[in-house]
């Protein structure tokens, strides 16, 4: 497997470089996410390292495969790019279009719940931004700073459910999670539907009255 390649840059776009490493007679094309692509143009004629990963790209739906190579420029990038294709809906073609922002400015919208800034990047709607919070928070810590991390911890404490809130208000805002909601957004809707129906409504009634109907 090539995790890593060294070598001449002969050219770049914002989605693919071509590296030719010294006396090897080969030149490499290797895939980019959009932030690299945007930038390393720049070094064009210089001697770069890319850190890879090797990915069989599928062609007529499934019935062949092209070796291709994705490059970074650290380990930790290749590694929150990798954690990212976890997310249902993130093949590699599109997590590479996605990536418009570096991996520790998009760590950051994920950590912090915050669908809005990740909605900002290309291929990623409403639906998407909502699958990658809910799949990947708690998950990328570790590409944050210190001092963001604490200040993340502080601000879960004040968006876990209230004490106040009664086991089948507490179920409803979980069943809206399930759905594809923040828990700000379930939280909201959960207690706006219980001014309606009261707070002693059970979990289905508030589900529904969350969606502006009533439970049959």
């Amino acid at each position: 497997m090539v995790r890593r390649i060294t070598g001449r840059l002969d050219g770049a776009t914002e989605a693919a470089c071509e590296i030719t490493p010294e006396g090897s007679g080969l030149t490499y094309e290797v895939l980019l996410p959009r932030y690299l692509g945007e930038s390393i143009r720049e070094r064009t004629g210089e001697v770069v390292t890319l850190h890879t990963r090797q990915h069989l790209e599928a062609q007529g739906q499934g019935t062949s495969f092209i070796p291709r190579l994705i490059g970074f420029e650290s380990p930790a990038e290749r590694t929150f790019f990798e954690l990212l294709t976890t997310v249902r809906g993130l093949g590699a073609r599109k997590a590479l279009r996605a990536l418009a922002l570096e991996p520790a400015q998009i760590a950051r919208a994920i950590a912090s719940r915050d669908a809005k800034a990740l909605q900002k990047l290309p291929e990623i709607g409403k639906r998407l931004a909502e699958t990658i919070i809910v799949e990947l928070s708690g998950k990328v810590d570790g590409f944050l700073t210190p001092g963001e991390t604490a200040s993340l911890d502080s601000a879960t404490i004040e968006l876990r459910p209230s004490p106040s809130l009664s086991a089948s208000a507490q179920g409803a805002v979980s069943a809206l999670m399930a759905l594809g909601e923040t828990r700000d957004t379930a939280e909201r809707k959960v207690e706006r539907a219980a001014s309606v129906v009261g707070a002693q409504a059970g979990t289905d009634e508030l589900v529904a009255a969350s969606f502006g109907q009533r439970a049959g």
